[in-house]
């Protein structure tokens, strides 16, 4: 049902690219707007502003990505209106995406289509192996991020309101007994930032499992109420910290803290960033 909706809304995407005169592909902001869902150019002219801020933050080339492209259209009676637009590369719509409203099911999809990195989401384990450790980070990283919007989907239909709370129950669980505080200082970052920005991609993989099977156990129990949610994540947390050590893994609070989020990873990533025919928008 989902890979149909993915697919589905890939060729959407698809069907709005266009190609100049030069081989170079774009799309036109307005009709990525309607796509994406935003009934107001207002609102996503503010999300335009945003990736432009982001792409500007990653010391790329802003005017090479997002080209002012004003057009006229027909009004009654036979009046015109020039109204503003944009042609985007495929950087430019993928920063749109990430910026983007993130409960709207498009966006979500957008955020896999557009992704700068151009291997599929679904890769083999073949594959997985060979990226590197960085790779593997950014990979697992986005496959958590994915994750846990339908796991906060569920929970909310399971009557949680508090999701700090519900996301702590679940830390406790893996992490013996820390929260998500006591694990930021002991990885000696800020709370402001991701905890999950500071993991290894084993250590990911661990709380992608996590979440995975919480939001499975919370469908098939039909959990309706913000308390037993909670234990049920704490419950999870630790099943899979308790596999983790049964099969003498490494526990999750014993991974090393990397060097490098992994915003700084794809930061850096974004600046090598080479498009296949290396050409700009006119």
């Amino acid at each position: 049902m989902e890979n149909n909706l993915a697919n589905k809304t890939a060729t959407v995407f698809e069907s709005i690219k266009h190609t100049d005169k030069d081989g170079v592909e774009f799309w036109y902001a307005r009709e990525l707007q309607d796509v994406l869902e935003y009934k107001e150019w207002r609102k996503f002219e503010g999300v335009i502003e945003k990736a432009k801020q982001a792409c500007q933050n990653s010391e790329v080339n802003v005017n090479d990505h997002f080209v002012g492209s004003d057009k006229t259209i027909k009004m009654p009676k036979g009046a015109e209106k020039t109204i503003d637009d944009f042609k985007l590369t495929r950087y430019a719509c993928y920063l749109i995406a990430q910026n983007g409203d993130s409960r709207k099911k498009a966006i979500a999809t957008a955020q896999t289509y557009f992704a700068v990195q151009t291997r599929k989401q679904e890769i083999t384990r073949q594959e997985y192996e060979n990226l590197s450790e960085d790779e593997k980070r950014l990979y697992t990283r986005q496959n958590v991020k994915d994750k846990n919007k339908y796991l906060f989907d569920t929970a909310k239909l399971a009557g949680v309101k508090n999701y700090g709370k519900f996301n702590n129950y679940g830390y406790r669980g893996l992490y013996n007994g820390e929260t998500a505080k006591d694990i930021a200082n002991r990885k000696g970052i800020s709370e402001k930032e991701d905890i999950l920005d500071y993991m290894s991609s084993t250590e990911l993989a661990a709380n992608l499992f996590r979440i995975t099977q919480t939001d499975e156990v919370l469908k098939n129990k039909n959990v309706d109420n913000e308390d037993e949610a909670c234990i049920t994540h704490h419950k999870v947390g630790q099943a899979v910290r308790q596999t983790i050590k049964r099969i003498g893994g490494t526990m999750p609070e014993d991974f090393p803290t990397p060097s490098k989020s992994a915003k700084q990873i794809e930061k850096e990533k974004n600046k090598k960033l080479i498009f296949k025919d290396n050409r700009r928008l006119k």
